[in-house]
């Protein structure tokens, strides 16, 4: 009997015509895996980077727009917005100066729906033909929002129903003074509640003066402190400390663009930006709070309010002046320097880069 031509090849050597097979043992997998993650991990801050890059252009390019549309509004009229434009309704709320300034964002149509002679809550205005229940209030305008902010978002009512959008960037209303409805005098800034404003009453210089810059939507505020004088707090602790004198509310902030009180679309400069103005509340946690005295429009008392300017974009906020300039201000900004900055005729030298 003949043997098989191939009897000798041993079992464990390959067949001759066997393929051979292809693809990764789990060693070389796991090896493959380890590598692509080490390329994620270097990849993903210079991705994070760039787009924190791109969303601090954006914001600027919102600022830059709003600065136009602040000097549209006085070529137009021949004064700036007020801050907040008084009803025919007393003690209602003001509408923003950021709602006057619609029909020069590309906001004509939306401006012409409004009965700015009654306050947002009016029916008026919360039942407009063709729109959602609360009218305006309720809807997002672009240009007003930061990209970089987590919270912008509606703010609901008690039923869950969108009632208020919030906002990215506040007028500058002063230092710590707002309003004083007995001598009708402001706070020196370059927005005023309820004033109308001329460009030549910026005796600083408008590129010296400052106009807008960034907030926080739903940031905590307590409201009504009774008993705040013209002395602003000496520290942002000391700020703290006031808080249950007032109305506090974790997240309701800078919440109302319609708004025209500082709370909702404004800020001053009693503290440099993004300062933290540490309130630990009942429930064991700490916020960081704004605070101010009654509203505007509310009650003859004065307005006196620290609310202070405040980014998601970190170490910075970004600021618009009078001249329509926009410029990054740091977290290390001179205090003095910031509340010389927010004065439109205080007559302080400011010199250097800020």
């Amino acid at each position: 009997m003949k043997s098989c031509p191939f009897d000798h090849i041993s079992r464990d050597a390959p067949h001759p015509f066997r393929t051979p097979r292809l693809g990764f043992t789990l060693v070389e997998l796991l090896v493959v895996i380890a590598v692509i993650g080490t390329l994620v991990g270097l990849l993903l801050p210079a991705v994070q980077q760039a787009r924190e890059a791109a969303r601090r252009s954006s914001c600027q390019n919102n600022l830059r727009q709003l600065g136009i549309a602040l000097h549209n509004h006085e070529s137009a009229k021949n004064y700036f917005p007020p801050s907040g434009q008084a009803v025919a309704t007393a003690g209602n709320a003001p509408w923003s100066g950021q709602s006057l300034i619609l029909p020069y964002v590309e906001g004509d149509t939306l401006f012409k729906k409004i009965d700015f002679t009654k306050p947002y809550g009016d029916p008026a205005n919360t039942s407009i033909p063709g729109m959602a229940q609360y009218g305006v209030a309720p809807l997002r305008i672009d240009l007003l929002v930061c990209a970089s902010d987590p919270n912008i978002r509606p703010r609901l009512d008690g039923s869950g129903v969108a009632q208020h959008y919030p906002l990215s960037y506040g007028l500058c209303t002063g230092v710590f003074k707002v309003w004083d409805p007995a001598t009708s005098t402001d706070g020196g800034a370059a927005f005023a509640p309820f004033t109308k404003l001329r460009p030549n009453g910026f005796s600083d210089g408008l590129s010296k003066t400052l106009a807008m810059s960034e907030v926080k939507g739903f940031t905590p505020r307590s409201q009504d402190i009774s008993g705040l004088t013209a002395t602003p707090p000496a520290s942002a602790a000391d700020a703290a400390a006031l808080v249950p004198s007032g109305s506090f509310s974790i997240d309701s902030g800078h919440t109302e663009w319609v708004c025209g009180r500082t709370v909702h679309n404004g800020f001053t400069t009693t503290f440099p930006p993004n300062t933290v103005v540490p309130y630990t509340h009942s429930d064991g946690r700490q916020y960081d709070v704004d605070i101010c005295s009654s509203r505007e429009g509310l009650s003859s008392t004065a307005t006196y309010a620290a609310v202070t300017s405040r980014s998601h974009h970190a170490g910075v906020v970004s600021s618009a002046f009078m001249d329509g300039s926009v410029r990054t201000v740091t977290n290390g900004i001179d205090a003095g320097l910031w509340k010389a900055l927010s004065t439109r005729a205080g007559g302080e030298v400011v010199a250097g880069d800020y």
